[in-house]
């Protein structure tokens, strides 16, 4: 969200197209939303939680904001980073989940909240946590190679991959995505 209304404004300044940039970040902010969401409805948290997510957002944002000003790339890449971690971290909740470390994960009872189901369009009979943290895990590795991608990219005149048209008029390409994102070479 921080880098998307830091280009936007740019762009607005500038009086010049971002090249796809801004949809993509902010695509990516509200698909980790749509995370937060999740996991929020799942847990019903108290007056302290939401103090305390009011908190982070305060610091994250503002921090972010500062990096984003000073080095796009730099945030681009440390983005990357904690993608990977997210995905780490997923991974090991499904081995802990399959191990049988999390029998309230596991249980039967347990039900994934709709705002899941319709975001994913999980099918009938693949509700379960493992599902939904398959699926929050397949998001991280997307926006771990896409965070990576345009931390290769010349921030200020690189089209952004990932969408459909450029402003040359030529269509894009539909990369599959890597985990280490791609070089500037592999998509320019």
């Amino acid at each position: 969200m921080v880098a998307g209304m830091l280009r936007h404004l740019h762009s607005l300044r500038r009086l010049k197209r971002d090249n796809g940039w801004i949809e993509t970040l902010l695509e990516e902010s509200y698909n980790e939303r749509m995370h937060l969401l999740t996991f929020m409805k799942m847990c019903e948290p108290g007056w302290f939680m939401k103090l305390m997510i009011l908190g982070a957002q305060g610091v994250y944002f503002n921090g972010m904001m500062l990096s984003y000003l000073i080095s796009p790339k730099i945030t681009h890449r440390f983005v990357g980073y904690l993608e990977e971690e997210a995905v780490h971290t997923y991974t090991m909740a499904i081995k802990q989940i399959d191990d049988g470390y999390l029998p309230k994960w596991s249980s039967p009872d347990f039900v994934v909240p709709d705002i899941a189901v319709k975001y994913w369009h999980m099918p009938e009979g693949k509700r379960t946590m493992r599902d939904l943290i398959m699926y929050i895990r397949a998001d991280e590795a997307c926006h771990r190679g896409v965070n990576h991608t345009l931390s290769n990219l010349d921030q200020k005149d690189d089209p952004n991959p990932f969408v459909s048209d450029y402003k040359n008029g030529r269509e894009a390409p539909r990369p599959i995505l890597k985990g280490e994102g791609f070089e500037r070479s592999e998509v320019m």
